[in-house]
């Protein structure tokens, strides 16, 4: 195994963490805003109005991308262990 297997092997599953962890969160980061703000602005500081928002939020994100969130790590999953052969020798 060479050192730049390693690499490529590290840099595609960081990729992978991105991509399949990027959406979700930057759905929360939007939805926190627009919670945050709607807070700032009636001064209702109540922590489970930005709680629930949130969750529903995931809930349906999840439903919606969630087949082929899936699909894209078991695709990832079956490259990297079809590719062990050829890491060895």
């Amino acid at each position: 195994m060479t050192p730049q297997t390693v690499l490529d092997v590290g840099r595609d599953a960081l990729w992978m963490c991105l991509l399949l962890a990027g959406g979700p969160l930057l759905a929360m980061l939007l939805v926190g805003l627009l919670v945050g703000m709607l807070q700032a602005a009636t001064q209702i500081n109540e922590m489970t109005l930005s709680f629930v928002p949130k969750l529903i939020v995931m809930a349906l994100l999840l439903v919606l991308t969630g087949p082929w969130l899936l699909q894209t790590l078991v695709d990832y999953t079956q490259r990297l262990v079809a590719g062990i052969p050829g890491l060895i020798g």
